[in-house]
């Protein structure tokens, strides 16, 4: 028999997903977030996918004209200045905005209802979203390279100097304020593709800070150091690309951080009659996580009885197990070798 419970809980005065190793500390702990962010499967949790939802499509909202804003200063600078490091980090940025776009219409998405076609629902679209994400950071490393490259061929002067140090400080605060925002929020709805983004919109406050950088050495009488600063940031984004691939990658694969099935397994083990369980599985769709699990009773209970401990397993999954809407529990007796269902075939 099986027993599948599909609703929402209040999580917040229940466990949490443990995690057994330290995080880098100080600068170069900073540093390795940038380009290695640190990617927690069961992060804060909220109380239902409903909410869940609209705090993704909140954050998307404001995170997109901030950035749009920030951009838009950056790109009359931009016409003033002549600055490739500037333009490269203010392309960056309109790619890093219009991400938002792909994760605003997947989040919609998803609210809709599963059908016979999609029985699953159309959770899964988010993750796809990532995909447009990983393919604007791709874009906006090449273009920013290319230019570099170009302006290192033929060198230009650049004009206002002053104004453009000023440039590349505000685009580092107002890509640093999104950035926070959206890993924040991120985190706490389950979103690798909303937490990558910001992770991306971090690397580019520090490259916006590297083109303040290239100022200061041109005023130093190094004509080269603003091609080269664009180099730099090509290359910082094709740092942040392998980050976010991955990312994007474990999200199709179905991948998830292995402290969740320890959770599972503990959570489902301590429950009244479960004498074994196996085959413990679990997978993101979007932002929510869905389980599915073997578990052995007494082969003498009552179908009614087996279905009590079933639905008790699921509810305490449900409420242990942050951001999981669905626990699928599968009961078999404990006389019976699971893979004896198989044998057969």
């Amino acid at each position: 028999m099986s027993d599948r419970h599909d609703h929402d809980h209040d999580h917040r005065d229940h466990g949490d997903v443990g995690h057994d190793h330290e995080h880098p500390r100080g600068v170069w702990g900073a540093l390795l977030e940038i380009f290695r962010p640190h990617s927690h499967d069961a992060a804060d949790s909220l109380d239902s996918a409903l909410e869940a939802n609209e705090r993704g499509i909140r954050a998307v909202k404001i995170s997109f004209a901030a950035l749009m804003a920030t951009s838009i200063v950056q790109l009359v600078i931009t016409a003033a200045t002549g600055s490739v490091a500037l333009l490269a980090d203010t392309i960056h940025n309109f790619s890093d905005a219009l991400t938002a776009v792909p994760l605003f219409l997947a989040f919609r998405l998803s609210q809709r209802a599963p059908n016979r076609r999609y029985t699953y629902g159309y959770r899964r679209a988010e993750d796809f979203a990532g995909l447009f994400v990983i393919a604007m950071i791709t874009l906006s490393a090449l273009i920013a390279g290319w230019e570099a490259v170009d302006r290192l061929i033929n060198p230009r002067p650049l004009d206002h100097l002053a104004v453009l140090f000023v440039a590349g400080i505000v685009g580092f605060a107002g890509n640093e304020l999104v950035a926070l925002y959206r890993i924040r929020e991120g985190n706490a709805i389950g979103s690798a593709a909303l937490v990558a983004d910001g992770y991306h919109a971090r690397t580019d406050g520090f490259t916006s800070l590297a083109v303040a950088f290239g100022v200061l050495g041109v005023w130093a009488g190094f004509d080269r150091a603003d091609p080269i600063v664009g180099l730099g940031i090509s290359i910082a984004i094709f740092a942040v690309l392998r980050g976010a691939a991955r990312q994007v990658w474990y999200r199709l694969m179905d991948a998830v951080d292995p402290a969740i099935v320890d959770r599972i397994e503990q959570t489902a083990s301590a429950t009244p009659g479960v004498a074994t369980i196996h085959a413990v599985q679990a997978r993101w769709l979007g932002h929510r996580l869905v389980a599915e699990l073997n578990v052995a009773v007494d082969g003498s209970l009552a179908v009614a009885d087996g279905h009590a401990i079933a639905a008790e397993v699921s509810h305490r999954l449900l409420h242990d197990v942050r951001h999981l809407d669905e626990a699928h529990v599968h009961i078999d007796p404990v006389e019976l070798d699971p893979h004896d269902h198989a044998h057969h075939h």
